[in-house]
């Protein structure tokens, strides 16, 4: 750190991103990216767009919010688009937390949200998770502090439904919910839905995973008119120009083709199933995953072992040293090909090879 660096951030642990190794011919199975490209008619688009680099992107996104509000079924009013979904993660941090409303999360979950309560020194409670990794519904009723639920969670993959999400917002009226949505694509209960019956809800979402555009960083939320302007309010003073063109025009082309991103996910959660049975016959026990990862441990060989021959096979899955998870990996699902490898580099370190 240099002499000039605002001490009230001399604390600050950042958010360590998934490795982005540049070494060719590896199995990247650990950043939840999906395995297939984004849509021909997304590229497409985005290469058109790049031939007017020279002028600023649209500050509304105003086609690309009226797209996604029509696939989303609410009003445009109600959609904000976003470089990514971290910048509206962000954004409600800033919006609904302060020194007088404090923030509570699982003690298991995406790492942002501890960085983002510390970035803006706010007080944050970590909830933790049941013995069995599952959000306890009961602990976060009626607790007068903005929420922040991933859902399906992550590292875990499990999913809360939708009627246990609607208990968790109607039970803190007084504060603003947030559901992120990441992963919500490969199996999990959309909160959408009920954006229009409650005030106080915030669904979040991102075109990284089930839209193949993890580089192209675009995400969304959806919430009541009054939220939105809300978050407005904070992207107008932090980053109007926040979706560049090419990302935008990407953005409007795979929302133009649903179909595509549906076969992709639907082959994805195939691809999870298959590679679930597979290892649960070599001695896996893992949790009950609604997303486009898995997240398992062996009965006899440790976490870190796993992980480390993996890598040593040109395998790269996500391990985390946390006390109660570091027994576990976290695999993201890819192509069949893939999960082969992975299974095929398995069987070899069970057996000593």
């Amino acid at each position: 750190m240099s002499r000039f660096f605002s001490s009230k951030f001399l604390s600050l642990t950042p958010y360590t991103p998934g490795e982005q190794p540049k070494i060719m011919n590896l199995v990247k199975l650990n950043t939840n990216e999906s395995p297939f490209p984004p849509s021909q008619k997304a590229v497409s688009a985005a290469v058109e767009a790049a031939e007017i680099l020279q002028l600023y992107s649209d500050p509304t996104a105003s086609t690309l919010t009226s797209k996604m509000a029509e696939i989303l079924g609410v009003t445009p009013e109600q959609v904000l688009m976003t470089n990514g979904s971290d910048e509206i993660l962000n954004f409600a941090f800033m919006a609904y937390c302060d020194k007088e409303t404090s923030v509570a999360f699982p003690d298991i979950t995406y790492g942002f949200y501890p960085v983002f309560a510390q970035l803006y020194n706010i007080d944050f409670e970590e909830i933790p998770l049941d013995e069995n990794f599952r959000i306890r519904v009961s602990d976060y009723l009626g607790i007068n502090k903005t929420i922040f639920i991933a859902n399906p969670n992550a590292p875990t993959g499990i999913a809360l439904s939708l009627a246990e999400i609607e208990e968790i917002v109607k039970s803190n009226p007084d504060n603003v919910v947030v559901i992120d949505e990441a992963y919500v694509d490969f199996g999990g209960e959309s909160a959408v839905c009920l954006v229009d019956k409650y005030e106080n809800l915030l669904v979040t979402g991102t075109f990284s995973k089930s839209r193949s555009m993890a580089g192209a960083r675009l995400g969304f939320g959806v919430a009541s008119k009054a939220i939105i302007q809300d978050l407005n309010t904070i992207k107008y003073s932090t980053n109007p120009y926040n979706i560049n063109r090419m990302t935008m025009a990407a953005g409007i082309g795979a929302l133009e083709d649903e179909e595509y991103t549906k076969a992709n996910c639907n082959i994805i959660c195939k691809n999870r199933e298959y590679t679930v049975a597979e290892l649960k016959k070599l001695g896996f026990e893992m949790t009950d995953s609604s997303a486009n990862f898995i997240f398992a441990k062996h009965r006899t060989v440790s976490g870190s072992e796993i992980y480390t021959k993996l890598r040593e096979k040109s395998i790269l899955v996500r391990h985390f040293n946390a006390p109660r998870i570091c027994e576990y990996n976290r695999i993201t699902i890819g192509t069949r090909e893939q999960m082969d490898k992975f299974l095929n580099a398995i069987r070899e370190i069970l057996e000593g090879k």
